[in-house]
């Protein structure tokens, strides 16, 4: 997936409060969506993958969302859409114990992350082609729901070298942006801002649909690997 609060690692009773009040100071000059705290997942649902069986663990400890992948894939979903035009903004901290060493965002074998926010735009029929209406309506009648649109990847890549928005390796309809890359911050809190719209518009040259969805990933079913990844938090919001 623009998304910035200084935050601390000792998230004790007090500056928990400090933290909130902020957040409240902040939405009288922007409106947020959702704060996420992780103290709970409640807000969250599974998200799983028709043919992966073995599944990642996502599981919160004092304030922190912990994703742990070995040879698996998962997410974990925030239960609701959202319209991308008024909420465009993402701001999170994140944190990663490895990379992959068969990591490589260029080709399908390669395709995974230690840790990744996946935005997910819905397709909207009203505004489709007429071959694309066909192959959308197929799909439907096939998975019981439209397939995505479109969707944007925010990565923590493998390797270092990704320039502005690429291709997934399986799909132009998916673009991959390498916020950090390789080794060189592992076992670093690191926080960012991205604005959603913009670099959609960026990446694909048009405007996106309107709504979307949001989730957070650690995968690693193509590599076979392991690692283990850390989300202090993550914020929607207009500005």
């Amino acid at each position: 997936m623009s998304y910035h609060y200084a935050l601390f690692k000792n998230k004790d009773k007090k500056l928990k409060s400090i933290i909130v009040l902020l957040s409240l100071l902040a939405s009288l000059f922007g409106d947020v969506l959702l704060r996420e705290e992780f103290d709970t997942l409640n807000q969250w649902e599974d998200l799983h993958f028709e043919k992966i069986k073995e599944h990642s663990v996502y599981e919160t400890k004092d304030s922190t969302l912990i994703a742990k992948s070995d040879a698996s894939a998962s997410g974990v979903t925030f239960k609701k859409k959202y319209d991308i035009y008024k909420y465009p903004v993402i701001k999170f901290k994140w944190k990663v114990g490895n990379v992959f060493a068969k990591g490589n965002a260029k080709v399908k074998s390669g395709d995974d992350y230690p840790i990744r926010i996946y935005v997910n735009f819905a397709y909207n029929p009203d505004k489709a082609s007429f071959t694309e209406g066909i192959l959308y309506s197929v799909a439907k009648k096939f998975y019981g729901e439209y397939p995505p649109h479109s969707a944007m990847n925010y990565i923590w890549a493998n390797k270092k070298g990704l320039k502005g928005a690429v291709n997934n390796a399986y799909t132009s309809k998916v673009k991959m942006i390498a916020l950090d890359e390789g080794v060189e911050k592992v076992g670093q809190w690191v926080e960012h801002t991205v604005n959603v719209l913009e670099d959609y518009k960026k990446a694909f040259g048009e405007k996106p649909p309107k709504m979307v969805s949001l989730a957070i990933m650690n995968d690693s079913d193509n590599t076979k690997e392991k690692a283990t990844s850390y989300m202090d938090f993550i914020e929607i919001s207009s500005e």
